[in-house]
């Protein structure tokens, strides 16, 4: 008889009662134990390995127990994982479809001691994307309830947790003023009355040796108490949080805790920031429209430099060359990059809109993000990522440009001051993203062609599948479609329309999950589009919707 190496894992959301003598872990680890041990005569044996996460999420796979025990899959020392509910796992659907993929071309399965399947049969598979539609379901609703709190107490002027900005210390709900660091950031403000730029402004912090708040984070150490730079001070002078007021998502309510700045202060020099703002723009519109001017560089380490030509009919036509084509012009056997500028910007406006957009970088942008950390840099980079180009392009930090590949690092002293961050604690790889493009000449000039790129996680076409699956299940229970439609507070034939989905190939749902969806195949064309049943077709059809 084969023996089954079975390794059982646990993990609890909160670190909640993870104090106590016997806690969710030991109960979760027992309840597993017995499972293995009835299985014996299967040839079932208990490794003595012990994965354990606590106070961890599963909305993530940034787990250190999780991410040893998929190693060890990986490494061929583990036959069968088993847990006490598969939502101890994960409640993500694509990290569960990760997860799988790892067990398949490990050899490995998965098995839940409460719930009676296991994923090496094709009916287990399919009942567990469908219970972890609700998992994930479920997580998805209790985010949506903390942003509700989050935006009801905000409007009531609370402060709801997260990095105490320079000036304050944290009390409670609310604020108190640090003296210490109120004196730093009353300097920045009559600074800025003073020269009227924020360029000055950091030379003369620096000759005031003005330094960013110092913290002690989960480690112990010290981070912070750095050089001001001028995304920090930017988002120092227009944080109504100086003037006694809250902002969330655009809006701005009185808060309860004391201004370190006078409100008619604050006023004043909100309007001579956006004075300042537009006169650049209006005296030099030709030199500033260049947005990633000193941002760009070729495979060779050469910087990108603006250029630019005119039609016979006198219309001025902008590029991005490489510095040796300029430096070097009239050489003979002198290459280089020669890219349409509108082009190449929108390009790079897409990808950063696209990373801000991610619904998953709150969580890996920086170390041991809490819920309400996270719950906050959602809505800051939901409101980033519908920003103007110019807003864009201006948190781009460095874009590195080869053949075959485009590389983009956001700026990460930009992006943490417009987020109220400590720059020391993003996470450097999450503020970068390699691009996949095609060269295609046309004349003299190279474009980028970006679209053949992966069509990019879908999540309204996820949530729909899993909606999906959730009325295929109401009606295997026997309720009808108008009983749904009454329940969701939708028509029955969008319920008609949409009910397809959860019929959908195994494969073609792992591409979803990926990221990875045939071009057009969006929630949209499946409402003009019926989905056949059987597999095969759908795969025909999908080919090219």
């Amino acid at each position: 008889m084969k023996k089954i190496r079975c390794a059982i894992y646990t993990r609890k959301s909160s670190e909640e009662g993870l104090e106590q003598e016997f806690n969710s872990l030991h109960a979760q680890r027992e309840a597993c134990a017995s499972y293995i041990a009835s299985q014996k005569a299967e040839g079932w044996a208990l490794l003595p390995t012990q994965y354990d996460d606590g106070g961890i999420s599963g909305g993530t796979l940034e787990r250190a127990a999780m991410q040893q025990l998929l190693a060890d899959v990986d490494a061929g020392l583990v036959d069968q994982i088993v847990v006490y509910k598969i939502d101890r796992l994960t409640r993500s659907l694509a990290d569960f479809a990760k997860i799988v993929e790892r067990l398949d071309a490990a050899g490995a399965s998965f098995v839940s001691v409460t719930q009676s399947f296991n994923t090496a049969t094709s009916m287990g598979r399919l009942t567990l994307n469908m219970l972890l539609s609700f998992a994930q379901f479920e997580r998805e609703v209790t985010a949506e309830r903390i942003r509700d709190k989050i935006a009801a107490s905000k409007r009531k002027g609370l402060w709801m947790g997260g990095y105490v900005p320079l000036g304050y210390d944290a009390d409670g709900r609310t604020l108190r003023i640090n003296e210490t660091e109120a004196k730093t950031v009353r300097t920045l403000y009559n600074l800025y009355r003073d020269y009227g730029t924020v360029r000055d402004v950091k030379e003369a912090a620096a000759v005031h040796g003005l330094r960013s708040k110092r913290r002690t984070v989960a480690d112990g150490r010290m981070r912070g108490g750095i050089p001001l730079d001028r995304g920090h001070i930017h988002h120092i002078l227009t944080n109504p949080l100086y003037a006694g007021r809250i902002r969330h998502k655009g809006q701005v309510h009185e808060g309860q805790h004391p201004s370190i700045i006078a409100p008619d202060i604050w006023e004043r020099v909100q309007e001579q920031l956006t004075a300042e703002a537009r006169k650049p723009r209006a005296r030099k519109a030709s030199s500033t429209r260049s947005l990633l001017c000193g941002k760009i560089y070729d495979e060779t380490g050469d910087r990108l430099t603006p250029s630019h030509s005119r039609t016979r009919a006198g219309a001025r036509l902008r590029y991005y060359i490489s510095h040796r084509l300029a430096a070097r012009s009239g050489e003979a056997g002198v290459s280089g990059w020669r890219l349409p500028a509108e082009e190449l910007e929108a390009r790079v406006e897409a990808v950063v809109r696209g990373m801000l957009s991610d619904v998953t970088l709150a969580g890996r942008l920086m170390t041991a993000p809490g819920a309400d950390e996270i719950a906050r840099l959602r809505s800051g980079l939901e409101g980033l990522a519908d920003a103007g180009r110019a807003d864009l392009l201006n948190l781009v930090g460095r874009v590195d440009i080869a053949p075959g590949h485009l590389m983009l690092e956001l700026d990460a002293a930009a992006l943490a001051g417009h987020l109220a961050l400590d720059v020391d604690r993003l996470d450097a790889d999450a503020l970068a993203k390699s691009v996949p493009f095609q060269l295609r000449k046309r004349g003299v000039e190279t474009k980028l062609v970006l679209a053949d790129a992966p069509a990019g996680r879908d999540d309204l076409l996820i949530h729909n599948i899993a909606r999906a699956h959730h009325w295929f299940s109401e009606i295997v229970a026997g309720r009808s479609f108008d009983a749904i439609a009454t329940a969701e507070g939708i028509s029955k034939r969008r319920i008609q329309q949409m009910i397809d989905l959860a019929f959908l190939a195994p494969d073609i749902i792992r591409d979803v999950l990926d990221g990875k969806q045939p071009h057009g195949f969006t929630s949209d064309w499946c409402l003009r589009h019926p989905l056949p049943s059987d597999w095969s077709e759908q795969r025909t059809l999908l080919a090219s919707p």
